[in-house]
């Protein structure tokens, strides 16, 4: 029996149309924005002019990479994700599935690290359910989902752009996928970059939250008018994440490849593993969609916070309109929704890398 998915990672649009379309229970008139390809939160009509915003992603555990490692992916991914409606999540509950072979001792500090994560940006722990399951070999330990209420007129999502929209990208492309190969196969990396980039590719693993730009988007520019929509950049990469959101907004864009944050470190370990890093996990990177004028604004506050932005292109009226602008020449923009990190990593363990 084959696999339903050609691919590892999430699924393609394709994949989603033909399992999902048309299959998400009873349909209910509070329910604003329900499941979509490329949208990272649902949005619930509470009444009262108040929205509960709700978004659900898997939980890691990946003992080459470490147990407080594990932890920051499985807080912080989700946190990105509710950071997206211009706000902080502010409950969360934790389904674990654990491998038998996991030890009490490094469960409690693995979740240790979980309450850590929380606590810090502000999430209270509500609930879940916690089991060891045989078999369990993966490094997905199961999930979680987390919520936040705010006002109905400020929550924003991924799919609220439209044709002119600036696009704005934060940091640097690729920050998780070359992070998280430079943990886990140091000494090739230090070999093809040597130590001093290896130990700052590792450190970027910890910059990897889009957190506090989201909140400074939310609060420079009008939620819905100036500040149109975000995404978090992760499986994909950063023109993953851009066309997830034209997608979702039924539009094109035009992005300038030389525009891009390719750049450092991040760009030196994604070319030790042979990966082209605008499509790789980039997790640490938010997609912002402002009106157009806005987008000097907000990226000059960014900047005196610290955070690295720019504008890379334009969300075009047409869907069919997607390009990659390569030396002052537009090219039909090409994806096949495989992310090429999955691959490296996997082949990365094969070859018994270190």
């Amino acid at each position: 029996m084959s696999a339903f998915v050609d691919q590892s990672g999430k699924v393609a649009l394709s994949i989603f149309d033909d399992l999902f379309e048309g299959k998400f229970g009873k349909q209910r008139k509070e329910v604003l924005q329900g499941p979509k390809f490329g949208v990272d939160t649902s949005v619930i009509d509470l009444g009262n002019e108040q929205g509960l915003v709700v978004s659900s992603d898997p939980l890691s555990l990946i003992p080459s990479l470490g147990l407080k490692e594990s932890a920051w992916l499985s807080v912080q991914l989700l946190v990105n994700d509710m950071a997206t409606s211009g706000h902080a999540p502010q409950f969360a509950q934790f389904t674990l599935n654990l491998p038998p072979e996991l030890s009490k001792d490094d469960f409690k500090t693995y979740w240790g690290y979980i309450h850590e994560f929380c606590s810090e940006v502000g999430v209270a722990i509500t609930g879940g359910h916690t089991g060891q399951i045989p078999g369990q070999n993966s490094t997905i330990a199961g999930g979680g989902t987390m919520f936040l209420k705010a006002p109905l007129e400020r929550i924003i999502s991924s799919a609220g752009v439209s044709g002119g929209d600036a696009i704005i990208v934060t940091k640097q492309a690729a920050m998780t996928a070359s992070s998280i190969l430079a943990k886990s196969f140091p000494h090739t990396v230090k070999e093809h970059i040597g130590e001093a980039l290896l130990h700052e590719a590792q450190d970027n693993f910890f910059r990897t939250s889009v957190l506090q730009e989201a909140q400074i988007a939310a609060s420079v520019l009008a939620p819905k008018l100036e500040l149109k929509a975000m995404h978090d950049a992760t499986e994909g990469g950063i023109l993953g994440a851009i066309d997830e959101m034209a997608t979702a907004a039924n539009c094109g864009f035009t992005v300038d490849n030389e525009l891009l944050p390719i750049h450092g470190v991040t760009a030196k370990v994604c070319e030790v593993f042979e990966i082209d890093p605008r499509f790789s996990v980039g997790a640490g990177s938010m997609i912002i969609a402002t009106a157009p004028g806005c987008e000097d604004a907000l990226i000059h506050k960014l900047a005196d916070a610290g955070i690295a932005a720019k504008c890379v292109g334009y969300f075009e009226n047409a869907p069919t309109e997607k390009f990659i602008l390569e030396n002052e020449e537009k090219e039909p923009f090409q994806f096949d929704g495989k992310d090429p990190y999955w691959e490296a990593f996997f082949k990365a363990l094969t070859n018994k890398l270190t």
